[in-house]
């Protein structure tokens, strides 16, 4: 009864707070199909979902975005997701090591971090070594997030170390202190600084490149509808799902 409890809140909290999609109620008398997914696919899977509910008539597609750490805890407590799609799979492997995935994890895009800095750039960045000013405003991500390892990772490679004012808890909460001024600079995907427009500027930077983030996606162990599961996930990885990461910047595996 209490994992039950528990599961149940944990849902609404992912949806509640986590980019539902619009006018995804639930309550359109059809069947309603819950995704999980890392804060990162925000835009491009809001876009698949839209595609989704068009070529199944009556079918609601509701996501839960946040932390892939987050999501996964929450499906490992039981939370009635019937797919979930992270940015890393060390994150995934938190879902499969739990008995809670129905078959392997397969690899459907990569992503890469870039520096973003507010369109005025007011800390003058040019380079992934101009992030250790002492008087230059840094977020990245937390550590145990996707984007935080790999801002980690990506530091270490370039030999820089970097005292962030804040640690947050996926990167569209990054991006969001870059876009307000509330930071000079960001570690974000470069997908999120594309998806921010004129907002941020996204520098590129070598290092990044050893640390790519591969992103799994898999069909939830019991999930409540795994016959649509099955379908999205199809989309995700099929010729639909692959133009419209790429038009994102999201790189094939």
């Amino acid at each position: 009864m209490f994992k039950r409890i528990a599961a149940a809140a944990a849902l609404l909290a992912a949806l509640a707070g986590c980019g539902e999609v619009d006018g995804a109620s639930g309550d359109g008398g059809g069947e309603t199909l819950t995704v999980f997914a890392a804060a990162s696919l925000t835009e491009t899977f809001t876009e698949l979902g839209k595609t989704f509910e068009e070529s199944h008539p009556g079918t609601d597609v509701r996501f839960g975005f946040a932390g892939s750490s987050t999501l996964a805890q929450q499906i490992t407590q039981g939370a009635p997701a019937d797919v979930f799609a992270s940015a890393s799979p060390a994150t995934m492997k938190t879902v499969t090591d739990a008995g809670d995935a129905a078959g392997e994890p397969r690899v459907f895009t990569t992503n890469r971090l870039v520096i973003a800095v507010p369109k005025d750039d007011p800390g003058g960045v040019r380079s992934v070594r101009d992030l250790a000013g002492e008087d230059l405003r840094v977020v990245v991500c937390a550590e145990q997030v996707p984007c935080g390892a790999a801002a980690a990772k990506a530091l270490a490679a370039a030999g820089v170390t970097v005292e962030p004012v804040s640690k947050e808890k996926d990167v569209k909460a990054v991006l969001t202190k870059v876009r307000l001024g509330e930071a000079d600079a960001g570690l974000v995907y470069r997908t999120d600084a594309k998806a921010a427009g004129g907002d941020v500027t996204g520098i590129e930077f070598a290092a990044a490149a050893e640390a790519v983030n591969d992103y799994p996606i898999v069909r939830v162990a019991d999930a409540p509808r795994p016959g649509l599961a099955k379908e999205f996930i199809d989309l995700v990885t099929g010729p639909r799902g692959r133009a419209v990461l790429g038009a994102a910047g999201f790189r094939a595996p």
